[in-house]
């Protein structure tokens, strides 16, 4: 299929497993043109642009944006779970796009806030009407951990970001210091990442295994799994763990931000876990702040179901960057 020559923008979400890449007219991503590619097939992003180019009949377009999960400096991303880097120079170079940006891909989350089908938003803790120039906060949990905060200001949005995943895991009691040796024995320090995430999982469902005296391993797919039909004690168990950390951290993150606009889950480890987080304790961890307990409850938390969000998010920020250069 031909495109208008210098009309359309490029959007990526750069993951820690996939990369999705589409082509947008305006805020709008164009379903027909997303592709998904798997990075491990690819020795860098560039190969992965240079493709999908090529699958598009080498496309000329009018702006990019990469949304990447990694910290971003001077136009210039370095992944945090994946050894690629991914900057603005050379994706102007393969594209000849006139403006580019490289965001963190939960800021593009966070841009994306507003433009997602309501159908695709699911609560988890209802809460009310909120100012709409309340903070907001964005949650990724996938192969990684990171969280963005949103504000809305007299200027427009600004989607602040951050390396949350990297903090150190909190300690709320004799197992957590178990895992924490655990983690530590392997040669890292305990960060929120190191259990929140799919790895992070399976380091759980290894750490109990390993504490028990009965060491086993599972990928994080089969403890779902297995956690869906009980088949497997230990992945209920677990999963269960895994939800009371999600729980405590994201109400870290609600005291630290004042989140009162909402708090949204994103990513393919956050959507695994919707049907249980309720069940598991989520709301429980959530909300036990000690005396500050009553006050989680002003906080309402959601699950972004739509997968492909970064790409609007990613749209919208170009749109907005084209009209005001500056941002």
């Amino acid at each position: 299929m031909a495109h208008p020559k210098k009309q359309m923008s490029l959007v990526a979400d750069v993951g820690g497993t996939n990369s999705r890449v589409a082509l947008a007219d305006g805020p709008r991503v164009i379903n027909a043109t997303i592709r998904r590619y798997r990075n491990a097939e690819f020795p860098g992003f560039a190969r992965v642009l240079r493709r999908f180019i090529a699958e598009q009949n080498d496309v000329e377009i009018a702006a990019a944006c990469i949304a990447v999960a990694g910290p971003v400096q001077n136009g210039r991303a370095t992944m945090t779970n994946l050894d690629w880097t991914v900057d603005a120079e050379t994706v102007a170079q393969m594209t000849q796009a006139s403006t580019v940006s490289v965001l963190n891909d939960l800021q593009a989350q966070g841009y994306a806030l507003d433009h997602i089908p309501s159908d695709s938003i699911r609560s988890i803790i209802p809460c009310g009407a909120a100012d709409p120039c309340a903070n907001r906060l964005v949650i990724g949990v996938g192969t990684g951990f990171n969280a963005a905060p949103v504000y809305e200001t007299n200027a427009g949005r600004v989607v602040a970001a951050s390396e949350s995943g990297q903090v150190t895991l909190p300690v709320r009691n004799e197992a957590d210091l178990r895992l924490c040796r655990h983690i530590s024995q392997q040669g890292a320090i305990p960060a929120v990442e190191d259990v929140l995430s799919g790895p992070g999982l399976e380091r759980i469902y290894a750490w109990m295994g390993a504490d028990a005296g009965d060491p086993r391993t599972a990928s994080a797919r089969q403890i779902m799994a297995d956690c869906a039909d009980g088949g497997d004690e230990r992945a209920v168990a677990s999963a269960r763990y895994f939800t009371r950390m999600l729980g405590t951290v994201v109400g870290n993150l609600a005291l630290i931000h004042l989140p009162f606009g909402g708090i949204f889950l994103v990513g393919g480890v956050a959507r695994a876990f919707r049907p249980f987080l309720t069940d598991l304790g989520f709301v429980e961890a959530f909300r036990n702040k000690g005396r500050f307990a009553d006050f989680m409850s002003t906080f309402g938390v959601s699950l972004i179901e739509d997968d492909d969000a970064a790409l609007t998010g990613a749209a919208t920020h170009l749109v907005r960057r084209l009209k005001d250069p500056v941002r």
